[in-house]
């Protein structure tokens, strides 16, 4: 009779004491303030931590403000750019790690494409900043959409590969069976069950440059204010409950964006 391996037993979270308060200290710590300036953006006080009353008005009036229907275009253009060239590239990149003979060198292009994950932020922009006016590139959104769109790959990297590892091998293998050349097999087999893959890592991509502010600051040049370094300029007078409208519909922008990528990563295949 074969031996058989039991399945492990999970572990019990109550047995670390202080790990159910941690954790609760944690959620609250990350997500009240994040509430409450979402609270905030709804009390018709201009000083937005006096609480006097509800209102809605806030809300036409910054979605009326030139200056941020302005800001909010440079960002949803720079990000609409940068989120579709770098999946393009990421998704490429995925498809070279998982077929061909890429597989030795998989860990240190893996570990490449990781590394503006790793590298801090403030560094990845003035190393930018440096390239752009050694090259005597002038500052504007050409400049901000390439930042971003480097920036980004790694974010749309991530879900296409791990979409691209969860795929059966063998309906590729079945598609070649029936004659179908590498074009075809990729068009009608690969590229239909990688989509929710790629959409996941569009989103993503997309979320990162919608909300990137560091990369942005220092890229940035007249005429090319994105919408979070917009709202850092407001902050300098003072938080207002204009601010805090800006930053619950930003906020909003990016909850959904992020709950279709997820659901799209949990697609079945």
């Amino acid at each position: 009779m074969a031996n058989r391996t039991a399945a492990p037993k999970p572990v019990s979270l109550k047995r670390f004491p202080g790990l159910a308060t941690g954790a609760a200290f944690f959620f609250v710590y990350l997500y009240l303030p994040i509430l409450f300036v979402v609270f905030l953006s709804f009390n018709e006080n201009r000083i937005a931590t006096i609480w006097t009353g509800f209102t809605f008005d806030w809300y036409p009036l910054v979605l009326g403000n030139a200056d941020v229907l302005r800001a909010a275009q440079n960002s949803l253009i720079v990000a609409t750019f940068a989120s579709v060239i770098a999946t393009m590239a990421a998704t490429l990149a995925a498809l070279a790690m998982t077929q061909g003979r890429a597989m030795r060198r998989q860990e240190v292009v893996n570990g490449s494409l990781a590394l503006p994950l790793l590298i801090p932020e403030i560094v990845t922009a003035v190393a930018t900043l440096i390239f752009f006016v050694a090259i005597g590139m002038p500052l504007g959104l050409l400049t901000i959409t390439a930042a971003h769109t480097v920036f980004c790959i790694p974010f749309a990297y991530l879900p296409i590969r791990a979409r691209l590892e969860g795929m059966d091998p063998s309906l590729r293998e079945a598609a070649f069976d029936l004659y179908a050349n590498e074009r075809q097999a990729f068009f009608r087999v690969t590229l239909p069950l990688l989509w929710p893959g790629i959409l996941s890592g569009l989103l993503l991509a997309f979320i990162v440059s919608l909300d990137n502010f560091v990369i942005t600051f220092f890229v940035s040049g007249p005429g090319s204010t994105t919408l979070p370094v917009y709202i850092y300029g407001m902050i300098r007078t003072g938080v207002t409950p204009e601010v805090n409208a800006v930053s619950a519909l930003l906020l909003l922008v990016s909850l959904v964006l992020v709950t279709v990528a997820l659901l799209l990563s949990r697609r079945e295949t």
